[in-house]
């Protein structure tokens, strides 16, 4: 009998290998789940000190004297929770901060309700924003403080520093997008098009759900498929089981957006890019960036697909700073809060940038 061409017990023997791997792995992946986890988020301590409406303050003591004299304030997008910059014990750029010796306060812009729909720019800026900085700078008997913004809430940053420049001691953004007259990230793209008086008039408060899923579709086959390979690949590591865990807990707890917020910053931004051509409009003040003469540090990723760095870079150029850095890492949009690397490269970095401009 000629033998056959395939090694059919090769095949056999592989294939019985496997499967013993895989019910080693499955049973240790049950006494994980059936464990205990530690999955927190957000667990450094704080206060809260300051509340208004929905909107409240936290304030972050430093783990070792404070380096600075000035204050650092944190300033979110309203698309997604706070607690990213506070993940993990070993991911947090909080407590990173802290170890800096950084007197550090953390904007939480709670979770709009309906009568929120209406709030604008205007009352966020001019009005929660500002009060804030204004209760800092009682507490503290300064008068500015350290602005640093994370995505939407570095755009934030950048408009209030142009309307009030002699509050704002130094400007740090993080992928923040100022110029939004590009086709390089989808976000734009498909925000460029949306028929914003529509969508607001439809939802109100355009729900958080409905956002998530429009950013995990800007990239699903990583953000819908491999990420969940991964997570079946290493589902007997206690470790990244709870890391994944954490992310996700972060992922689906998105507030809902204030319905008029939401329409101004799709038709001035993305549709019509009034911030970097200086005819943005907050309340009734026109935004001029050439009013933004503090130091400013503006930092971006080099693979962000939802702030690419076609919508950073032109920040630096435009400003009426003569102290300007651009800092592009290789990474992308939510690795620079989340990687241990960058935690342990960037945070120093900006700690160090803040001390040299602190006099």
């Amino acid at each position: 009998m000629e033998r056959p061409k395939i090694p059919v017990d090769l095949i056999r023997a592989k294939l019985a290998a496997e499967a013993e791997k895989a019910t080693q792995r499955l049973e240790k992946a049950k006494d994980i789940f059936l464990g205990s986890l530690d999955t927190e988020i957000g667990a450094t301590p704080f206060e809260r000190v300051y509340q208004e409406d929905r909107v409240s303050l936290k304030y972050y003591r430093p783990q070792a004297a404070p380096r600075l004299k000035t204050p650092l304030l944190l300033v979110h997008a309203l698309f997604n929770r706070e607690t990213l910059l506070d993940l993990q014990p070993d991911r947090s750029v909080v407590q990173a901060l802290l170890k800096e010796g950084i007197e550090l306060y953390l904007v939480d812009w709670g979770s709009p309700g309906h009568k929120d729909r209406y709030l604008t720019l205007d009352d966020h800026l001019n009005g929660y924003l500002d009060n804030m900085v204004e209760f800092i700078h009682q507490r503290h008997r300064v008068s500015r403080v350290n602005l640093m913004g994370v995505c939407l809430g570095g755009t934030f940053g950048v408009i209030y520093a142009a309307l009030y420049p002699e509050k704002v001691k130094n400007l740090i953004t993080t992928v923040s997008p100022t110029h939004f007259n590009t086709d390089k990230g989808l976000l734009h793209i498909w925000l460029k098009e949306i028929d914003a008086d529509r969508l607001v008039n439809a939802f109100g408060n355009l729900p958080g759900n409905l956002m998530n899923i429009a950013l995990l579709l800007m990239n699903p086959a990583r953000l819908l498929f491999d990420k969940y390979v991964g997570f079946l690949e290493n589902i007997d590591n206690k470790e990244f089981v709870e890391n994944f865990i954490r992310m996700e807990k972060w992922i689906f707890d998105s507030p809902d957006i204030p319905g008029e917020t939401l329409r101004q910053l799709i038709k001035d931004l993305y549709q019509q890019n009034l911030l970097i051509k200086g005819e943005m409009r907050v309340g009734s003040r026109r935004v001029d960036l050439q009013k933004v003469t503090m130091p400013v540090l503006n930092i971006y990723g080099q693979y962000d697909h939802l702030v690419p760095p076609e919508a950073c870079q032109r920040l630096t150029a435009t400003v009426g700073s003569a102290d300007t850095e651009d800092l592009c890492l290789d990474t992308g949009h939510v690795g620079i809060y989340v990687s241990a690397r960058f935690q342990r490269e960037l945070v120093p970095r900006i700690a160090a940038w803040l001390a040299e401009r602190d006099c």
